[in-house]
């Protein structure tokens, strides 16, 4: 058989380990991973690791956020997506008051189309736990939206204990999952009133008014009210090794219970926050940039399957004009950081390299788990005769010092920038297409599809 496309002499690594083979693509999908397969295009991947494209379970692509919105739009922050190895994205619809779960998701999907680049997943926000709200979840979940993200802290998005326990128990007969942002509202609420009072308004003093303990015990709540509901839990962005504690505990009791965590909480600490002349803003997201101290466990974590993936909660906003915004005071400063683009190779680096992470682990955290919680397994995530053809090709001896300007997302400044990384991808294929070489994208707008998602697979 002659392939379409053939990617020859590499190292394939799935989560299972890796195969001495080339991957042979027919149109869309993968079609043979086999020895000696010939195609009408070849690719030599010769020293090169093969890898089933990442999957980022956590974007904010063109997200209102106050009087602002995140830089990057669904075009930008998807081609940078790309260019960094990722061929999957999860975001996010956060339904305006008044507009049903249905228009909502078709608002949030009309801004995609025509600007993706790569396919799409969608997460839905609950902000109530009213009949109204609650009754259409099982219609969302038959049009391919099986996970519901909830808040227990920022106002008009915050759930208390007994709404959250609704919301549970509704996601859960309808076979879906809930996400949590857990920090406790009202210690930080308290937190930032004095600090505020005290004149203390620096960007430093966001993560004083957010410490690690209120993460932890929103986490633990959040755990134990799984429990009650026997319901499947999905914790965003953990920073704090209580919080990875807390989640092996429950896991250990049986509790259907999934950790992300992202880079930022891995590589970089609150210190950064400390920067002078105002710079310290441009490292400002919620949970905060933690203590060097926590990030230990979060790794341990991570290797020994505590932590289920890692995704970015890409939220960019530009230093000069949005995050400036904040420059009387920290309350005002939009939150969050970009990332998109160097997950792979910040994983591969500091994760891979380090002996912290065994490449088949590698894959699992950044691929095939968030394809399996989230119902997109083996289209997704996988490297087998059936799943679309989303392939990266990464050279693990390639040497990149990260800066702005090697990057794609539409911000103003990487906090990495600096980053000394050994590995990196130099070709990105999606659905059996080339979009990403060396650097350079060669993808279009409006190819990236929406995903109809299936129930995910949360264990026995």
């Amino acid at each position: 058989m002659e392939f379409d496309l053939v990617i020859r002499n590499g190292r394939v690594i799935t989560s299972r380990g890796e195969i001495s083979a080339d991957v042979g693509i027919k149109g869309e999908n993968i079609s043979a991973i086999e020895k000696d397969l010939h195609g009408r295009d070849e690719i030599d991947a010769a020293g090169m690791l093969v890898l089933p494209g990442g999957i980022d379970p956590h974007v904010h692509l063109q997200m209102p956020v106050g009087e602002t919105a995140s830089s990057d739009d669904w075009f930008t922050g998807t081609r940078a997506a790309a260019c960094g190895g990722t061929t999957t994205v999860i975001d996010f619809v956060e339904p305006e008051p008044g507009d049903s779960l249905q228009a909502a998701l078709e608002k949030r999907k009309a801004e995609a189309n025509g600007k993706a680049v790569i396919d799409f997943g969608l997460h839905m926000t609950i902000t109530n736990a009213e009949t109204r709200t609650l009754s259409q979840i099982e219609g969302m979940v038959n049009e391919g939206v099986t996970s519901y993200k909830t808040y227990s802290t920022y106002d008009g998005f915050k759930l208390n204990d007994a709404e959250f326990l609704q919301v549970l128990t509704t996601v859960h007969e309808s076979g879906g999952i809930v996400l949590v942002h857990a920090e406790n509202d009202a210690a930080i609420a308290y937190l930032k009133a004095r600090l505020v009072a005290a004149g203390k308004k620096d960007p430093a003093y966001h993560a004083v008014s957010r410490p690690a303990v209120t993460e932890v015990e929103a986490v633990t709540r959040a755990l134990a009210l799984a429990e009650v509901a026997q319901a499947n839990l999905y914790l965003v962005h953990l920073s704090t090794a209580g919080a990875i504690q807390a989640v092996r505990t429950a896991q250990t009791r049986g509790v259907h219970a999934f950790a992300e965590t992202c880079p930022q909480y891995l590589l970089l600490d609150e210190r950064e926050l400390l920067r002078l002349d105002f710079e310290g803003a441009k490292f400002v997201c919620s949970p905060p940039l933690r203590s060097a101290i926590e990030q230990p466990e979060i790794w341990e974590g991570l290797a020994d399957g505590t932590v289920s993936t890692v995704g970015t909660d890409h939220c960019p906003f530009f230093f000069k004009g949005q995050k400036e915004l904040g420059r009387d005071t920290f309350t005002k400063i939009p939150g969050g950081l970009p990332g998109i683009e160097s997950r792979l190779a910040l994983l591969h680096t500091f994760g891979v390299r380090t002996g912290r992470l065994s490449l088949p682990r590698w894959v699992d955290v950044c691929s095939s788990l968030p394809a399996r919680i989230f119902g997109l397994y083996p289209q997704k995530g996988a490297l087998e005769p059936g799943s679309d053809a989303d392939v990266v090709v990464f050279d693990p001896e390639k040497k990149v010092q990260l800066t702005r300007s090697k990057l794609h997302e539409n911000v103003d400044y990487t906090p990495y920038e600096g980053f000394q990384l050994t590995g990196y991808p130099v070709i990105t294929i999606t659905r059996g297409k080339v979009i990403h070489k060396d650097g350079a994208f060669t993808g279009a707008a409006g190819s990236g599809r929406f995903l109809f998602r299936q129930k995910g697979d949360y264990g026995s």
